[in-house]
């Protein structure tokens, strides 16, 4: 299973109705991005061996992810029903999502429907937050604004 993090537009990421990523604006954003690559597919191995391939439209990949191995571990941007999904994101790609719904004009927010404010996490603060999870951030943002404050005041110099 997992926890999926969703750029979406609409008030609640699983809503039939309202406001849609479309398909073309998120190729856009993607081609436009040299960071993120469109591969529409993806390919992976299960334990015993065998391979798995999934094929899908605006299925894309971030490529600057720390912990990016091809033909591993990647950051897979998955888009579906006019949203933009990832599965079990660390901080790091919560970062990368936070800005990739900044430039969409969306929001990310969480399978049971918590919003991840924009201006509480940045693209690289992983190393601000120190690994703290960013899993329902929502009415914490005065936490990890101290916690990012005490952690500067700790390592500077």
């Amino acid at each position: 299973m997992g926890y999926d993090l969703h750029i979406t537009r609409k008030d609640n990421w699983s809503d039939y109705a309202g406001p849609l990523i479309s398909l073309a604006e998120w190729e856009q954003y993607v081609h436009g991005d040299p960071s993120m690559r469109m591969d529409n597919s993806a390919e992976g191995k299960t334990a015993e061996g065998s391979v798995i391939r999934v094929q899908s439209d605006g299925l894309a990949v971030w490529t600057a992810y720390s912990g990016h191995e091809p033909g591993g571990n990647m950051a897979w941007f998955y888009y579906r029903d006019g949203n933009i999904s990832v599965k079990n994101p660390d901080e790091e790609i919560l970062g990368k999502m936070i800005a990739v719904a900044r430039s969409l004009e969306a929001r990310v927010q969480g399978d049971e429907g918590e919003y991840y404010p924009r201006e509480e996490v940045q693209p690289g603060a992983a190393d601000i937050a120190m690994g703290i999870s960013a899993v329902h951030l929502a009415g914490g943002g005065l936490i990890l604004l101290v916690l990012a404050i005490l952690w500067f005041v700790t390592n500077r110099g």
